[in-house]
C-alpha cells in the first residue's frame, strides 16, 4: 500500500488555492518527499504529517518551482528537528543548483547537526526495502537530468494456514522460513516445500510519478500497467503549441498516455492558474474517466485491486467550486 498527500499542485507560480509542486509519499514506515516547491514546510504542517522520518527527498528536475522550498525546509531541519541524515536525490544539474542554494545561501558557515547527502540519480533502482523498490527513469523536459520515479511494491504469496496445519507445520520459525520461500524439515523427517503452503502470487502496487515532461511517447514502458500514474496537466489541448514551447504536455495527452498503457487511475497535478479546474476534468475524463485533478492536501490511498480512495489530509475543508 502507498499513500500520497499532495502538498502543492500549482504550475510555476502559486495561486490562492494551490501551492508550488510537492508531494509526500508514505510507504509503511518510509516517507519520501517528491519535489519541494516554495511553501512545502508549511503544507507539511497543515497536512498534519509534520517532519518526522522525512529524510528522503526525490527531485524530478532543477526548476525553481520544484526545489526552492528546500531552503526553508532544510534550515528548519538543521535548527529544530531531530533528524540526523537527509538524502536529497536528483540529477547532476539539479544537485548543483541545490548545493548552491543550501551551502551558498541557507547554511553558509554553519556547523550542521544534520548530515546532508546529495545523491546523483542514474536510471535504474535507487533503493530497496523489505516491501518495495524505488527506481528512476529519464524524462524529457527543459534542461538536463530530469527524472520520473517508480514505486513498486513487491509481489507476495499468502500463507495458507489451513494447509500448514493439515501438514502438521508448527507455528514458529518453520512457518517463517516457508513464507520466505525456504523448505523446512519437520521433526518427523518430512520435508515441506513452500509451494505446499503458499497461495498464488499477488502482484504489488505500482505507482509512477512524473514531474514536468515535454513528451509521452518515451514514457509508455515505464507507466505500463501502473495502478496509479501521477503526471502534470499544465496546459489544455487548445494550447498545445504553447505547451510544446515550454516543454510541457496537455491534459489530453496525459489521459491518452494512461488509456493506451493500461493505467488504472490517473492523478493530475502541476495545474496552471489560467484554467478552471472543471475544464481540466472535462478534457481528461473524455479520454480516461478514472482521473482526478489533485488539489492541495488531497490524500490518496492506493491498494492492490481496490479503487483508489480519496480523502483530505487533516480534515482541511475547501470550497468544491474552486476554479
Amino acid at each position: 500500500m502507498f499513500e500520497l498527500v499532495f502538498l502543492g499542485t500549482s504550475a510555476s507560480a502559486p495561486s490562492i488555492h494551490r501551492g508550488l509542486p510537492s508531494t509526500l509519499l508514505l510507504a509503511g514506515e518510509h516517507r519520501f518527499l517528491l519535489d519541494c516547491g516554495e511553501g512545502t514546510q508549511r503544507q507539511l504542517l497543515r497536512s498534519g504529517m509534520g517532519f518526522k522520518r522525512l529524510n528522503r527527498i526525490l527531485l524530478t528536475h532543477a526548476h525553481l518551482d520544484h526545489i526552492l522550498g528546500l531552503g526553508g525546509l532544510i534550515s528548519t531541519f538543521a535548527r529544530w528537528e531531530d533528524i540526523e541524515n537527509i538524502e536529497i536525490w536528483g540529477g547532476k544539474v539539479t544537485l548543483d543548483r541545490v548545493q548552491a542554494l543550501l551551502y551558498g545561501v541557507v547554511l553558509d558557515y554553519e556547523r550542521l547537526p544534520v548530515q546532508i547527502h546529495l545523491l546523483d540519480i542514474k536510471p535504474g533502482q535507487l533503493m530497496e526495502s523489505k516491501d518495495f523498490t524505488v527506481s528512476a527513469f529519464p524524462v524529457v523536459h527543459r534542461g538536463q537530468g530530469n527524472f520520473g520515479f517508480i514505486f513498486q511494491e513487491k509481489s507476495r504469496r499468502p500463507f495458507l494456514v489451513e494447509k500448514a496445519e493439515a501438514l502438521g507445520v508448527p507455528a514458529g520459525p518453520e512457518r517463517s522460513k516457508l513464507v520466505k520461500g525456504e523448505r523446512v524439515t519437520l521433526t518427523d523427517g518430512r520435508v515441506i516445500e513452500p509451494d505446499a503452503v503458499l497461495g498464488e502470487v499477488i502482484p504489488g502496487v505500482r505507482l509512477v510519478y512524473v514531474g514536468d515532461t515535454a513528451r509521452t511517447d518515451n514514457l509508455a514502458e515505464h507507466v505500463s500497467g501502473a495502478d496509479v500514474l501521477v503526471i502534470e496537466a499544465t496546459f489544455l489541448h487548445d494550447n498545445e503549441e504553447e505547451a510544446r514551447s515550454f516543454g510541457h504536455i496537455t491534459a489530453r495527452e496525459a489521459a491518452l498516455l494512461a488509456r493506451d498503457n493500461g493505467v488504472k487511475t490517473l492523478l493530475l497535478n502541476h495545474v496552471s492558474r489560467r484554467y478552471r479546474e472543471r475544464d481540466i476534468i472535462d478534457e481528461v475524463q473524455r479520454y480516461f474517466p478514472q482521473s482526478f485533478v489533485a488539489r492541495d492536501l488531497d490524500h490518496f490511498v492506493i491498494r492492490r485491486d481496490q479503487p483508489v480512495q480519496k480523502g483530505t489530509a487533516h480534515g482541511d475543508e475547501r470550497d468544491d467550486t474552486e476554479n
